[in-house]
């Protein structure tokens, strides 16, 4: 038995570090999603504030707030997954993740008196949800990363998709902890009254002095779990290659693949790494556009307006219960991204891009012409779901693939990193612009910012999939080492 399982290596233990490390992308589902639910209790309470005026401008930042944490994040992962290797970088990002929960729960720690909202103290939250976002930036170049370099190239394309899944997973367990942190407690309905001043439901006072408070402080339970876990999981092979410890890349190999191929492994991971510092474009523009571009597209589409702010838009439309059609978004998003996982490696990655790109726009194009529509509701409530659930068997979790395994060894953490903090600034630009967008109006009453905000996500996703058929190439069942050869030919 022992030698049998020498010879062919272990899922088991294959299966468990890929486990601890999708945590990561739990981890950034939630953090990224908990807004969800506590956007609307802070933003009545920041509109209590005596010493400024808490604007749609402003409660877009703060909603968006961590994003700029991931900017500088991903950005940073391709230093320190290069230089401290993937393992350690990940243990930071679950302690960021820990501290952000933390302080977004109780910003007063220290510094100001509880339940007083001030400009100050609105900037000292902002800091907090910085912090998990540098952690949320780091997890999702590095997670990918992580996960493509230690699977094997027959099944990496899988294994890869299911940190989607958790990413997925994450926010539904958070609209699920949301739904029942709020119980019997309402959101509350925000009235301006004038400057700095507005009319708060009695009703929802529990929401806007502590609720919020509880949905940002859930996250420290698994982000103290994943900064645990992860300590004992081994660094990847290809990294230990790049700084010399073969025999130690040997072993971890021979556990995954078996001991005979993973002599055959080491081999082709050294022959590509003979050249450590082969500068970004070494292997021509197109390798480097492409990925940034993949990154783009998947946010432009619009997605995290949808995924952040899905109980604001069904309270709009009308919904009695809009956290209850959120869950059951989350878990349409869920099915939909396991249609990923069990056909990423039979139908290929552009293929599920392309069509997945298809059924955004119908389901955009739905929203932008049937919203605010009386009798339209049901309709733009299942355009809403087509949009979601087309994004989750495809740009959700197909981006992610490629950017782990599109780029040549020698480059792939600078490169994951310039193409993720290109994904973090355009989910950040949409994420920040979409409540303003929205609520535009050329005259008093009219829907022109309900139907030319999802009007431009359905022409975006248009764009998406025509350039997922001109340049993008198709990676399934190409090992990394594959990659090389592929650009070295296109320069």
């Amino acid at each position: 038995m022992q030698t049998s399982q020498t010879e062919r290596g272990s899922r088991a233990y294959l299966f468990s570090i890929v486990l601890v490390a999708v945590l990561g992308g739990l981890l950034f589902g939630y953090d990224t999603a908990v807004i969800s639910g506590a956007e609307k209790g802070l933003q009545a309470f920041f509109k209590e504030a005596q010493d400024f005026d808490y604007t749609d401008g402003w409660h877009g930042f703060t909603s968006a707030s961590a994003l700029i944490g991931c900017i500088i994040g991903s950005a940073l992962s391709g230093f320190l997954a290069t230089n401290f290797g993937r393992k350690k970088s990940l243990i930071i990002a679950g302690l960021l993740f820990f501290i952000s929960a933390l302080g977004s729960m109780d910003p007063e720690f220290l510094f100001f008196d509880y339940g007083t909202p001030t400009y100050s103290l609105l900037l000292m939250f902002n800091v907090y949800r910085i912090i998990g976002g540098v952690g949320v930036g780091l997890a999702s170049a590095i997670c990918p990363m992580y996960i493509g370099e230690v699977a094997p190239s027959n099944i990496r394309g899988m294994l890869v998709s299911w940190n989607q899944f958790a990413i997925i997973f994450g926010q539904l367990v958070v609209y699920f902890v949301n739904f029942f942190i709020l119980g019997d407690h309402i959101q509350p309905l925000v009235e301006e009254m004038g400057r700095g001043i507005a009319a708060i439901n009695p009703a929802a006072q529990w929401t806007v002095t502590t609720g919020w408070r509880y949905m940002f402080g859930s996250e420290a339970v698994p982000a103290g779990l994943f900064a645990l876990l992860i300590c004992f999981v081994p660094e990847t092979p290809r990294y230990l290659v790049s700084v010399g410890q073969d025999q130690k890349a040997l072993g971890i190999l021979a556990r995954i693949n078996g001991s005979s191929r993973a002599a055959e492994i080491l081999q082709n991971i050294k022959d590509t790494m003979v050249v450590k510092t082969e500068k970004l474009m070494t292997y021509g523009f197109m390798c480097i556009f492409i990925g940034i571009m993949l990154s783009v597209f998947q946010q432009a589409v619009g997605i995290n307006a949808v995924l952040y702010y899905a109980p604001r838009i069904f309270g709009d439309m009308g919904m009695e219960n809009p956290m209850v059609i959120t869950v059951f978004m989350g878990v349409i998003n869920i099915l939909f991204t396991l249609v990923a996982i069990f056909t990423v490696e039979k139908w290929g990655r552009k293929p599920l891009l392309i069509w997945g790109s298809l059924g955004m726009a119908l389901g955009a194009f739905g929203v932008a012409l049937t919203f605010g529509h009386a009798g339209l509701e049901l309709v733009t409530a299942a355009s809403l779901l087509i949009y979601s659930a087309s994004f989750m068997f495809s740009w959700g979790p197909i981006c992610w693939v490629l950017i782990a395994e599109i780029f040549p060894n020698t480059i792939r953490g600078a490169a994951v990193a310039i193409a993720v903090a290109f994904q973090w600034i355009f989910n950040f630009i949409v994420s920040s612009t979409f409540v303003p967008m929205f609520n535009m109006h050329l005259q008093p009453g009219d829907d022109f910012g309900h139907w030319f905000t999802y009007g431009l996500y359905g022409v975006i996703c248009i764009i998406a999939a025509v350039f997922v058929w001109r340049l993008v190439p198709e990676t399934k069942g190409k090992t990394l080492e594959d990659m090389t050869q592929l650009w070295g030919k296109k320069k």
